[in-house]
C-alpha cells in the first residue's frame, strides 16, 4: 500500500466557544473540548484511511489552561503514525482570547488511536504515513514510543490478571 504524506489529512477546526459550553466554574467544560477533539480525529483518520474508523483509545488528553466563553478555539490535527489498521492522531488546541492583543494560548493536547473499519466493523488496512518535516518525524517517533508503552501496559495488566 502506498504511503500518504502527513499533509494529506492534516486539518484545523475553529469554533467560538459560547455560554452553552460552560461548566460550573464558568469555563468551557472539558467534555466539550473532548468531543471536538474526537470528532476532528475521526475526520482526519477517515481522510487518511479513505473510509470509516472508530476511536480505540484516548492515549492522553492534557488540559493546560481553561478555555473561556468568547475564545475562538482552534484544533489542529494530523496522523502522527499509522500501523497496519490503526492510526495515532495528534490534536493540539489553541485559543484566541477575545482580547486580540493577547497571542494564541496552547490550551490542550491529545493523542487518540483510531482503527479503520470495514462495513462489518472489522479492522481494515490503512496506508502508512509519510512524515514530511522534522516536526512530523519527531511526532512519528514519539507516537512509536507511546505505542510501545501502551502495548507494554496492556501486557502487564493482562499478565497481572492471570497470576491470581
Amino acid at each position: 500500500m502506498t504511503g500518504k504524506p502527513t499533509s494529506a489529512s492534516r486539518l484545523t477546526l475553529s469554533q467560538i466557544m459560547d455560554d452553552h459550553d460552560t461548566n460550573l466554574m464558568g469555563t468551557v467544560h472539558g467534555g466539550v473540548l473532548m468531543k471536538l477533539v474526537d470528532s476532528l480525529a475521526g475526520v482526519v483518520s477517515a481522510r487518511h484511511s479513505e473510509g470509516a474508523s472508530v476511536t480505540a483509545s484516548v492515549d492522553e488528553m492534557v488540559f493546560r489552561v481553561p478555555v473561556r466563553v468568547g475564545d475562538v478555539l482552534h484544533l489542529h490535527a494530523q496522523v502522527n503514525w499509522a500501523g497496519s489498521t490503526s492510526m495515532e492522531i495528534g490534536v493540539r488546541a489553541t485559543a484566541d482570547r477575545w482580547d486580540s492583543s493577547v497571542p494564541p494560548v496552547h490550551v490542550a493536547s491529545a493523542y487518540l488511536v483510531l482503527v479503520a473499519v470495514d462495513d462489518h466493523g472489522r479492522p481494515r488496512p490503512v496506508p502508512p504515513v509519510v512524515p514530511e518535516t522534522a516536526e512530523d518525524r519527531r511526532r512519528y517517533a514519539e507516537a512509536g514510543i507511546r505505542r510501545t508503552h501502551r502495548l507494554a501496559r496492556r501486557a502487564a495488566i493482562t499478565a497481572s490478571r492471570t497470576v491470581a
